[in-house]
This record gives structure tokens, C-alpha cells and sequence, in this order.
């Protein structure tokens, strides 16, 4: 896969899982170019392409953001990013040797945790506006 598709995909990814969010403002074109050690033009057809698909948005001037929430990135890719989570975990599973019956359970608590969570969150912040 290019690298450009490859830093595409982490910056989606990053987005998705909520390490990025609305607003963020990401590392300029040389600043991310030089972490990464890519050509600037890598990045800047990063960029370009991410805020084609309203991923990123640029202010010129001041800098490129994170234009929107996960919810402009496809379902297949949100899907896509949660089975790559998930492949990661079932092989954990059955190399510990752990039926997958528990694991469909950890995975409902898990995941009625986090919901739960998620919710009080969201009424603690309506109540504070």
C-alpha cells in the first residue's frame, strides 16, 4: 500500500477512534512531513485528499483541522476499523484459550460500559451549559 494511503488510513483511524477530534488542529505539512520522514508533497496529497472527503478542513494561513466527526467517514471504514480491533482481540482469545462464548460476553460488558459511561458524560455536560 503507498504511504500516502497509509498515513490516510492513521489519520482516519485517529479520527475515528476519537484520539482526534472536531476542531484538532493536526501538525503542519513540514512538521508532519519531518516526523514521518515522507516528501512534503506526500503530506500535502494527504491533506488534499482528506479534505476532499471533509476529513480535514485548511485555513490558510492558520493551519489544517480536523473538519468533522467520524460520522463523514464511511460505515464501511468505521466497520472496517473496528473488525481490525477485533482480529487483534480474537487471537489474544485463542491463543489464551478463552471460548468464544466468554468473549461475546466481555465483549457486551465492555461495550454496555463504555455506552453507559458515554451518556452520563453527555448529561454531566448538558447540565453544565
Amino acid at each position: 500500500m503507498p504511504i500516502y494511503r497509509q498515513i490516510i488510513d492513521q489519520i482516519k483511524y485517529q479520527v475515528t477512534t476519537g484520539v482526534l477530534k472536531e476542531g484538532d488542529k493536526v501538525p503542519s505539512v513540514r512538521e508532519l512531513a519531518a516526523r514521518l520522514a515522507v516528501n512534503q508533497n506526500t503530506i500535502l496529497k494527504v491533506y488534499n485528499e482528506l479534505c476532499r472527503q471533509n476529513v480535514l478542513k485548511i485555513e490558510r494561513g492558520d493551519g489544517t483541522y480536523v473538519s468533522s466527526n467520524k460520522q463523514t467517514i464511511p460505515v464501511a471504514e468505521r466497520r472496517k476499523t473496528v473488525s481490525n480491533v477485533l482480529r487483534e482481540a480474537a487471537i489474544l482469545a485463542v491463543q489464551l484459550e478463552l471460548p468464544i462464548e466468554q468473549v461475546g460476553e466481555l465483549l457486551q460488558k465492555e461495550y454496555g460500559y463504555i455506552v453507559s459511561q458515554r451518556a452520563s458524560r453527555r448529561k454531566t455536560d448538558l447540565s453544565e451549559k
